[in-house]
């Protein structure tokens, strides 16, 4: 891991409080190692077996959603279909969750409420220029 957000309160839904309970606090990580697109199925896949692993009488304990940066978007993986969900393989889809345009993050009309907040923006913002950087210090090595 490279980066790990502080723990932040988890109030715009109750959609998860009958499964997890209440009240609900989250984390966003940020690893060194740049991940291409087509990892994301793989990666859904194992961090549902890593939530299955916590499982109490059923009810998941922790809800792990995967996704990436790219210079243009912020994607989640999910393995629930919606309009604007693109189907990849093996139960999973990307949701395309932000577009990056006119120097930052934009939420879209299904964007979680979260997702839209300006201080998740920021963060977002932030781990993008991060990315940013970690892709010039390929291209100097290169």
């Amino acid at each position: 891991m490279e980066w790990v957000s502080p723990e932040m309160f988890f109030d715009r839904t109750r959609y998860y409080a009958r499964e997890m309970g209440w009240p609900l606090y989250r984390r966003f990580v940020s690893f060194e190692e740049l991940m291409p697109p087509e990892a994301l199925v793989e990666v859904k896949l194992a961090t549902n077996a890593i939530e299955n692993e916590y499982l109490v009488e059923g009810n998941r304990r922790i809800n792990i959603d995967p996704g990436y940066i790219s210079l243009e978007r912020l994607v989640l993986a999910t393995g629930k279909n919606y309009i604007h969900r693109i189907y990849l393989t093996k139960g999973i889809f990307a949701d395309l969750t932000l577009v990056f345009k006119r120097g930052s993050f934009r939420p879209l009309e299904w964007t979680y409420k979260d997702y839209s907040a300006p201080e998740m923006i920021a963060v977002f913002n932030q781990l993008r220029s991060a990315y940013m950087e970690k892709l010039r210090e390929i291209k100097r090595i290169d």
